[in-house]
């Protein structure tokens, strides 16, 4: 599984440590181009997320025509063309077109959906919680490095940095990622969007809608405030995200052993959230330079919990032929709050015109009661029940043959695979076991 899963996984977490690269000084660079106002700032900020979003079922599609690989080039390759422009301009509409670019080559589903391509059902989770993992460190790195190298070669170089990595993204690909099988599975009936309605993906929609949401508005103020009101040099802000790197770092392996090892998925996100609540209370209620700095090092130990388990939890909750859109679902929503969170950053920072102390109180407070119905919300979120599968040969495809398995206590769903004649089920084994199935369907 490994082989397979670690290429694409550093592929999506390239890409994603590029968006992540400018965050910290992005929103600084913004202010200082000539003809910029907070609102614009917010949407160079989280602009991006509104073609990501909206890109994310175009390219689903173009997947299955030009293929998985395809798809995924010509993503990487608009991605680098929306860096260079960020790179060469020193205006807001080159910048804009430019973060707009990058956004549009939305290719995690794309990747995602090659994932599962490749390795079996049961391996899923683990897919999803590695690749997590190595985009909640590329997201760690990104806030140690990012600073450091805006403040002695400018912010600049963090795009041109940004165009480099998608191009060895595609060599990875050519290189390392072995082609999908022509595998289909045939399912018996079920909703296409029922999991729509199904409470506890909309629990986990929501929180990464409040997730990214945050973490994007955390990125307008922290620079600004640091530098506006504290007197911060952009060289200087290393020294606030380089422990935010360490904590971030120290703070995922725990929070992925507990949730993934232990199965305490939902105990995981109610501390991120409790840590997320806390922070914005010590920036709102700081009035000190060093309670605004460790109430942004709170948030960072928060996001990290939650980033590497996010996508693996939400898959668990989904039956096997939903997974490809209920996972679109769950990153347009975390585009939306990318967005969302860097147009209130722009509007709030448009609204106070630079008097922080006399503000940041009031929308701290506002957040922190968001943080308590968002804890509250996840308290009623189940731990998933842990399955099993078996795989058993089979000579008839006929899918009416085994609806029989509809019936039976404890199958949670089937599906067949026609390619190389398996009937797939996933069983929970308190319930039943692999013995007692086959019987079933003999």
């Amino acid at each position: 599984m490994f082989k397979q899963v670690l290429p694409l996984s550093l592929i999506i977490s390239m890409r994603f440590f590029g968006l992540f690269i400018v965050l910290p000084v992005i929103s600084v660079y913004t202010l200082s181009l000539p003809g910029a106002t907070p609102q614009i700032v917010g949407i160079v900020v989280g602009g991006y997320a509104i073609t990501q979003m909206i890109f994310q079922v175009p390219f689903g599609a173009m997947s299955d025509i030009l293929g998985r690989k395809g798809t995924i080039i010509t993503g990487l390759l608009i991605f680098a063309i929306g860096s260079i422009l960020c790179a060469v301009g020193n205006d807001l509409l080159t910048l804009l077109l430019g973060r707009f670019l990058q956004g549009a080559g939305a290719i995690g589903a794309v990747i995602t959906a090659m994932i599962s391509d490749l390795v079996k059902e049961e391996q899923r989770p683990k897919a999803m919680a590695i690749m997590g993992g190595m985009i909640g460190i590329s997201f760690a790195l990104a806030m140690g490095v990012g600073p450091v190298i805006a403040g002695f070669a400018g912010v600049q170089s963090l795009f041109w940095i940004t165009a480099v990595l998608p191009l060895i993204s595609i060599v990875v690909l050519l290189k390392l990622v072995p082609d999908a099988p022509k595998v289909t599975h045939t399912y018996h009936n079920h909703s296409k969007y029922g999991f729509l309605l199904k409470n506890e993906i909309i629990k986990m929609n929501i929180t990464n809608f409040l997730q990214k949401g945050l973490m994007t508005f955390a990125f307008m103020i922290i620079p600004i405030i640091l530098t506006k009101s504290f007197g911060w040099a952009l060289t200087d802000l290393w020294k606030v995200y380089v422990p935010a790197l360490i904590l971030g770092v120290l703070s995922m392996g725990p929070a992925a052993i507990i949730a993934e090892k232990k199965g305490k998925f939902k105990e995981v996100l109610l501390l991120g959230i409790f840590f997320f609540g806390l922070s914005y209370y010590l920036i709102g209620n700081g009035s000190t330079e060093l309670a605004f700095i460790i109430g942004v090092l709170v948030f960072f130990i928060g996001f990290n919990m939650h980033e590497p388990i996010m996508q693996s939890l939400t898959v668990k909750y989904a039956k096997v032929h939903e997974k490809g859109r209920v996972l679109g679902v769950f990153n347009s929503f975390g585009y939306a709050g990318t967005f969302v969170g860097g147009f209130v950053g722009g509007a709030y920072l448009l609204e106070i015109n630079g008097s922080f102390a006399s503000s940041l109180y009031d929308i701290s407070m506002f957040i922190v009661a968001i943080s308590i119905v968002w804890f509250i919300l996840i308290l009623a979120l189940p731990n998933p029940t842990k399955m099993s599968n078996t795989y058993l040969n089979i000579e008839n495809l006929d899918e009416q043959k085994y609806t029989v398995l509809d019936t039976v206590t404890g199958v949670d769903e089937w599906y067949i695979n026609n390619t190389e004649k398996l009937l797939i089920v996933k069983y929970n084994n308190t319930l039943i076991d692999e013995e007692a199935i086959k019987n079933t369907i003999k």
